[in-house]
């Protein structure tokens, strides 16, 4: 079953937007010049291209519509139910069901006109029938109108729709309305859910996310639910009903103890036993809600005899729970996570697939050899260093000095001369250890080095003897320097030259002007 991000559908635009779109791309992407020399085969494929890119044009926007919404048979069944209760699930198939006999129809009018446009004889005969072809499809489309506003709706409601994975650990509350659901998801989640005291202020699914055991858990709060039969639940109920129905959750109702609600317990007991069968095969939690104001215990024997079937029910598990001072609500949350755990497990392990696991599992579990006790061995030497030095963690002489500390973690390099521990020398350089390149006797060569060259500054090697030029050389470093100053001016009159030359005609050119110049006189 596949999953849909319903926030992407693209935009429905209206029968006449949708139109003018489509219409208005043909004209920009499509050549729009006839000229009258151009030969009939010519003429025909221009007035063919623009009927047949209209007819792709509105085949591929219709293709996406119905590609984008949602498939009923393809979605999981909560999905299914949830949009049969929003929108009627025959109306929203006979939208899209329409929808695609008119993309059916505009490729239909396309092959009917592109086979009459290859007989055209004339431009005015080919430009009627694109004009007859185009006018179809808009018509067709224009048919469309109430389709397209009723699935454009369709959308703005569904992306409005919270993100439900019916796959993951999910919690389901429900119960009568004004019981304290909602107060309660806002306490272990981060969903901001309104809170008022009249009935039916949540008239929506509305989803949190909570952790627990490095898990992440979906919590969902559900609309009120009155005790009348599945016909007479409006739409706002029938949410909470496809919920249960078909979620593998577990589920949390919610009993009001103080009957602020406006229901007693009697009615919110019947509420429980009508809606029971939505709770077959899922882990379940009666939770006693606001037991701030009156606890279980506190109650009158009549009120008591209604719960009396529910507290005998050994698959059901009560608990107490009061939103306004946080009593139990945490014990709520970690008994519906743990039951819902071992309930996935176990039905995990009820597959086929597991039977194939296990049989390929070995647990080793080792034997004990013998009777004598093998404690560990240490050391002397290392008990006795244990006991004589114990180092001060880094976290303690930060406590004892404040705001004096430095983290200094160099000062425990005790093989390294304490002189020498804060030297700063990279371990690699550009790419190459440095550890590679340490000689031991780099000092000794040092000073050989340096004898060496005291040696040769004494015997004179690096001094730059002193050259006296001729009068000769004299004259002919003159004539170079007046060279070099002539091709200079010389550049630049050039360069100067260049920039006012006139354009001079190519050869080319001048050629066919002379040959045409022939000819002319020739026929005159």
């Amino acid at each position: 079953m596949s999953m849909y991000n319903f926030k992407k559908i693209a935009v429905v635009p209206t029968a006449k937007d949708f139109i003018d779109i489509i219409l208005s791309k043909t004209q920009r992407k499509t050549p729009t010049v006839v000229h009258k020399q151009y030969k009939i085969t010519r003429i025909r494929a221009f007035y063919m291209r623009k009927v047949k890119f209209s007819q792709q044009s509105f085949h591929d926007r219709l293709t996406q519509i119905l590609t984008e919404f949602p498939k009923l048979d393809d979605v999981h069944p909560f999905y299914a139910d949830l949009m049969n209760v929003l929108y009627d699930k025959d109306h929203y198939k006979l939208a899209l069901g329409q929808i695609n006999t008119a993309r059916h129809l505009i490729d239909n009018v396309s092959k009917d006109y592109v086979r009459l446009l290859k007989y055209g004889d004339s431009l005015y005969r080919c430009k009627q029938l694109k004009r007859a072809a185009l006018g179809r499809m808009a018509t067709i489309m224009k048919r469309q109108g109430s389709n397209l506003t009723y699935l454009e709706q369709v959308r703005q409601h569904l992306a409005r729709l919270p993100s439900i994975d019916p796959y993951t650990r999910t919690i389901i509350i429900c119960g009568f309305p004004n019981v304290g659901k909602s107060s309660f998801i806002n306490k272990i989640t981060r969903a901001d859910v309104e809170v008022q005291p009249y009935a039916f202020t949540t008239k929506s699914l509305y989803i949190g996310h909570t952790d627990y055991k490095y898990l992440r858990w979906q919590v969902i709060d559900t609309p009120g639910i009155l005790d009348h039969s599945l016909e007479e639940r409006n739409v706002i109920e029938m949410q909470a009903v496809t919920a249960l129905a078909h979620l593998r959750a577990c589920i949390l109702y919610f009993l009001d103890l103080s009957e602020q609600c406006g229901h007693g317990l009697d009615e919110q007991v019947k509420l429980f036993e009508s809606i029971k069968p939505l709770f077959a095969n899922k882990p379940l939690i009666i939770v006693a809600n606001k037991c701030d104001i009156i606890k279980l215990n506190e109650l009158s024997e009549e009120k008591r005899a209604s719960l009396k079937s529910l507290e005998e029910d050994k698959e059901i598990t009560m608990l107490e729970m009061s939103a306004l001072d946080d009593t139990g609500v945490m014990e709520v949350k970690t008994e519906a996570c743990e039951k819902l755990l071992s309930f996935r497990v176990d039905q995990k392990m009820r597959t086929k697939k597991v039977d194939g696991v296990l049989n390929r599992l070995h647990v080793a579990v080792p034997k004990q050899r013998d009777e004598i006790v093998r404690p560990p061995c240490i050391p002397e030497s290392v008990l006795a260093k244990r006991a004589n030095k114990k180092r001060k963690l880094e976290r303690e002489i930060e406590l004892e000095e404040g705001d004096d500390y430095v983290l200094d973690l160099k000062k425990h390099y005790v093989d390294i001369p304490e002189e020498e521990r804060h030297d700063i020398i990279p371990e690699i350089w550009e790419g190459h250890n440095i550890a590679d390149y340490i000689d031991p006797e780099i000092f000794e060569k040092l000073a050989e080095l340096e004898k060496d060259e005291e040696i040769r500054e004494e015997t004179g090697m690096y001094v730059v003897p002193k050259m006296e030029l001729d009068e000769t050389m004299q004259e002919i470093k003159k004539l170079a320097l007046q060279i070099r100053h002539k091709k200079a001016i010389m550049k630049d009159e050039a360069r100067i030259n260049k920039q006012s030359r006139k354009p001079v005609m190519p050869r080319t050119a001048g050629a066919k002007v002379f040959i045409c110049f022939i000819i002319k006189k020739l026929f005159l």
